[in-house]
């Protein structure tokens, strides 16, 4: 009510201030206006007196000689007095007309310049009254805000109270963590032992086993005679020609799984293989036949590949369970067990003699110290790794699910600037032994062949039967890079000269009859691997199966 009435009254105070102003702008020309309007009654009389006149006159030229008597008698000045004053009296009604014209036009301009100024006063007021309303609003929003302040304050209090309570129960947490993971790493180094003390049971009873079968052979043997037993053993023990591999020497249940990994050993004929039971096992196949070596246990998912270092001694393999391995060779016993990644482990190589790298499903590849057992680098690829390769001490070569090749310096952080694109996911990689030329094998069923010194695709094998099986299919160079060989969805394996042509196609006889309506039936080849001293071929697939291929 006090803003309404404050309201009024100011109203009310513009209004009189502009009565006020328009009664001292008229007040200026009153007297001009009671002066014209004197002037204008005065010639109405005269106008009147001009008219009675002229009747007088023309009553007198009617009424005869009274009127030429009287006539006579007005002179001729007193007329002419009569007709200037008559002239002066017109000329002053002109001049008043004329002033009345232009006080007309001023108070007409005037009561324009009023209405403007009340439609001005409109206008802010209208204005006076959106900002009143904008100030009232203003007015609510602060007393909001300022509530708003409050409620949040007291939040920010009790949420910080709250982030110390969570920030004790993390310490607390922490603690429990590290106790859990202290009495799990005293866990898993109990069953190391135990799995060590298994394998020394193991390996005592088959080189007890083995001892008294070498005495019962000796002593069943009758003389110089044996010789030529020896000999036959002998050539049985022979590798082959070297001419590519013709046929089945033997093929075995390698795992309970898929077997997704297969590597020889560089000293000996010994085979390792990884599959999706756990388990990488060693066979030795160098008598014709397949006997178990031995099974390298510890890893709680499938095994992705498997690696040999240089001298034969150590076997490296990556896993599914975010981990990757070490076992001796010698006495089979778990050495190292590397974990970092938060992803699958794809592929795993030893980078000299110490360090390890692995690639990741976790788009990731990780160097690894063996004397510290710990991650050195950590390098950000941007993609899954499926494959890497090492070139020396200091290169990595990596395969990705983004259809890139990539190239790594240990010594510096990113990868080089000389990425190759292929034209899909890339499924493994394979160096010839001089480091010369790159193997890549690509999920549009292709292989390509590089040329590391010029970085450019210097030649593609291709088949029309020919399918890559599935995204970790891993093809190889042959010990001289002559032939490249690669498993293939049907579950046959196809060998290529290096020079371009297809050189054979090597499938289980056993199963040509019905090899249209199996292939592609889960039995497809997933990685072949060549002997180092020969032209013997190993492949495994994914119906348990491993196969050794030679021409003997």
């Amino acid at each position: 009510m006090a803003t309404g009435a404050k309201q009024e009254n100011w109203r009310d105070l513009i209004a009189e201030r502009l009565r006020d102003r328009n009664r001292n702008e008229t007040s200026r020309y009153a007297d001009i206006i009671a002066y014209n309007n004197r002037l204008f009654d005065a010639a109405a009389k005269l106008r009147q007196e001009n008219l009675e006149l002229k009747i007088d006159k023309k009553i007198r030229d009617s009424s005869g000689g009274t009127a030429g008597a009287d006539l006579a008698t007005i002179t001729n000045a007193q007329i002419q007095a009569l007709e200037k004053k008559i002239l002066a009296q017109q000329e002053e009604l002109t001049d008043l007309h004329k002033r009345k014209g232009d006080h007309s036009q001023m108070v007409i301009t005037l009561n324009q310049k009023l209405s403007e100024l009340q439609r001005t006063l409109t206008e802010k007021e209208k204005a006076l009254a959106e900002q009143r309303a904008i100030n009232i609003t203003i007015t609510d929003e602060l007393e909001e805000l300022k509530t708003l302040h409050v409620t949040i304050k007291d939040e920010s209090l009790a949420s910080q109270l709250r982030a110390n309570a969570a920030e004790d129960k993390l310490r607390t947490v922490q603690d429990e963590y590290n106790k859990v993971l202290a009495s799990l790493m005293e866990c898993k180094s109990r069953l190391a032992d135990s799995m060590n003390k298994e394998n020394d049971k193991f390996f005592k009873e088959k080189k007890a086993r083995i001892e008294s079968e070498l005495e019962r052979a000796i002593r069943d043997i009758p003389g110089p005679s044996s010789l030529g037993g020896i000999g036959s053993e002998i050539d049985r023990l022979d590798f082959g020609s070297d001419g590519p591999p013709e046929g089945i020497e033997f093929k075995f249940d390698a795992h309970d799984g898929e077997v997704n990994a297969v590597r020889w050993s560089p000293v000996e004929r010994v085979v390792a293989t990884g599959g999706a039971d756990r388990k990488v096992k060693l066979w030795d196949v160098g008598k014709g036949a397949c006997e178990p070596r031995g099974i390298l246990v510890g890893s709680n998912q499938g095994i992705n590949s498997v690696e040999f270092d240089s001298t034969g001694s150590s076997i490296l393999a990556a896993s599914n369970d975010f981990a990757c391995r070490v076992w001796s060779v010698a006495d089979q016993r778990l050495r190292h067990t590397l974990t970092g990644h938060s992803g699958k482990v794809l592929a795993a190589k030893f980078l000299g003699a110490t360090l390890v790298v692995t690639g990741s499903h976790d788009r990731t590849l990780k160097i690894w110290d063996l004397k510290n057992r710990s991650c050195t680098e950590t390098k950000f690829a941007g993609s899954s790794c499926n494959d890497l390769v090492t070139t020396d001490s200091f290169s990595i070569i990596s395969g990705h699910f983004d259809k890139k090749i990539r190239f790594w310096d240990t010594r510096t952080a990113d990868c080089t600037a000389n990425d190759i694109p292929m034209q899909g996911k890339i499924t493994s990689l394979d160096l010839s032994k001089d480091g010369k030329f790159l193997l890549c094998s690509v999920r549009d069923d292709t292989i390509n062949l590089l040329d590391l010194r010029q970085n450019k695709i210097v030649r593609t094998f291709r088949h029309d039967l020919y399918k890559v099986g599935c995204d970790w299919a891993r093809a190889a160079f042959n010990t001289s890079c002559q032939r490249i060989a690669a498993g293939a969805a049907d579950g046959s394996v196809y060998i290529w000269n290096v020079n371009g042509p297809l050189e054979t196609v090597l499938k289980d006889p056993k199963s040509d009859r019905d090899w249209f309506f199996h292939s592609g039936s889960g039995a497809s080849v997933t990685a072949v691997s060549w002997h180092p001293f020969s032209s013997v071929l190993a492949s495994v697939d994914r119906a348990k199966k491993c196969t050794i291929w030679s021409n003997a």
